[in-house]
């Protein structure tokens, strides 16, 4: 992928090459003179609300004013709104500064096309080439104008409702929204409420440090919690820049992105709209989703782990619905880029159009349990020669047998070795996961 974008951009530690101030005004120059080519150029920026958000979007700002791009601000915005504003604003290219999941001690960047869709490998190659040359402004008759958008946020809004079947509605629902202290957080009240649900509210007053902190769609716990106790019909959890969804029933318990990707699946098929039967997966995506879209002969395609290689194998294999366990939903239908509120309301229509709570819908997929364990690693690990490792993940597949399976991968995010182990039976899986695990401890 090159010298710095991982499989979802660039990220890293704030403070610690390359996610330093002078880092993004380099990358903005870089970003901008490879547009400039093309001619006249514009950019839009949008953040998450991590602190650090500020600082960076100055640096890409200048960065990109001083190759002669036009640059307009979009303040805190999520991610897919981004993916979608990039068009509506007819605008060169879209940058989000975010960290996704990731706690405010880390930040990065996230660019998409004037298309709405991530850039591609030759396009961030172009970029990294450039990052290679030295930094030369334009002179002053040339540099590009800044300005602030006023209405981005309405604009988002109403596409999302758009997206949902309008002569149905969430009266009488009572949802709990957990906006992970990020980037929905001034989104998903009107949004959710304007469709007639009633709505509560948490994790939506973000610091600069308190996004992801034990909320949102990486950590449940508080959600679930609130559900029960305000015996509430579902609740809905977004991660820090609002490109991940998480449900919960109204038993309290977790509904994952395979469960949901399946929901969305079963329903449109049922409706004739699931364009070519087909629902593209990644690795990680859970055996029994896999054995449940057979039992509904619905093509399962497996991609590589990360939404843009979900999105390269959806647009190969034509097809509309794709999506990761961690949530990631991509609705190619409705949307250019995996998003959250999109997601959410998808499932929603079915809950409306169906009259079944959640959870009834969650019962048409049995998941296998998975046990996933990361370990944070200082140094590059070949995992290819890697005698024992081989030697124990043979034994631990030898007994599963057919009803499980092992995935060792490097994360393309952070500094990590996820082990995951699947079985029938929980307590093997764990027990897998774990002998796996103590290798590399």
């Amino acid at each position: 992928m090159g010298n710095y974008f991982g499989t979802d951009g660039i990220r890293g530690k704030v403070g610690v090459e390359p996610i330093t101030a002078d880092f993004f005004l380099k990358l903005g120059w870089a970003v901008g003179s490879v547009l400039a080519k093309q001619g006249k150029a514009s950019v839009i920026i949008g953040k998450d609300t991590r602190v650090s958000g500020y600082l960076f979007e100055s640096a890409l700002e200048a960065g990109f004013l001083s190759a002669g791009v036009d640059v307009g601000l979009l303040g805190p915005m999520p991610t897919p709104a981004v993916a979608y504003l990039t068009q509506t604003y007819n605008a060169s290219v879209g940058a989000v500064i975010s960290a996704s999941h990731n706690h405010f001690q880390d930040n990065g960047v996230k660019f998409f096309s004037a298309k709405g869709f991530k850039l591609s490998s030759q396009d961030q190659s172009e970029i990294e080439k450039k990052l290679a040359e030295p930094m030369v402004s334009v002179g002053a008759d040339k540099i590009g104008k800044a300005h602030r958008h006023e209405q981005p946020l309405g604009r988002y809004i109403e596409f999302c409702k758009s997206t949902f079947d309008r002569t149905q509605n969430l009266l009488g629902l009572n949802i709990v929204i957990d906006c992970a202290n990020g980037a929905t957080y001034h989104i998903a009240q009107s949004l959710f409420s304007e469709l007639g649900a009633n709505i509560n509210i948490i994790n939506n007053t973000p610091d600069g440090f308190n996004i992801n902190k034990h909320c949102g769609a990486t950590d449940t716990k508080h959600l679930q919690q609130v559900v029960l106790e305000s015996k509430a019909d579902l609740g809905i959890a977004f991660d820090g820049d609002g490109d991940r969804l998480m449900m919960v029933d109204e038993n309290g318990e977790l509904v994952d992105g395979d469960e949901l990707v399946f929901i969305i699946a079963k329903a449109w098929q049922s409706q004739g709209r699931l364009v070519n039967n087909t629902v593209v997966g990644t690795k990680m995506s859970n055996l029994g989703m896999r054995h449940a879209l057979r039992e509904l002969d619905i093509k399962f395609i497996e991609a590589d782990v990360g939404d843009r290689f979900v999105m390269e194998q959806m647009q190969k294999s034509d097809s509309i619905l794709g999506g990761e366990g961690s949530g990631h939903i991509i609705c190619l239908n409705k949307t250019t880029s995996g998003d959250g509120v999109i997601s959410a309301l998808q499932v929603l229509e079915v809950l409306a159009k169906s009259q079944s709570s959640l959870a009834e819908l969650k019962q048409a997929m049995e998941k296998h349990p998975q046990v996933l364990i990361n370990i944070k690693t200082q140094t590059n690990i070949n995992l290819e020669n890697h005698t024992q490792l081989q030697q124990v993940q043979l034994e631990v597949e030898q007994t599963l047998g057919d009803e499980g399976r092992v995935l060792i991968r490097v994360s393309g995010t952070e500094p990590l070795i996820r082990v995951m182990v699947e079985a029938k039976d929980k307590v093997i899986a764990q027990q897998g996961a774990e002998k796996l695990a103590n290798i590399f401890k």
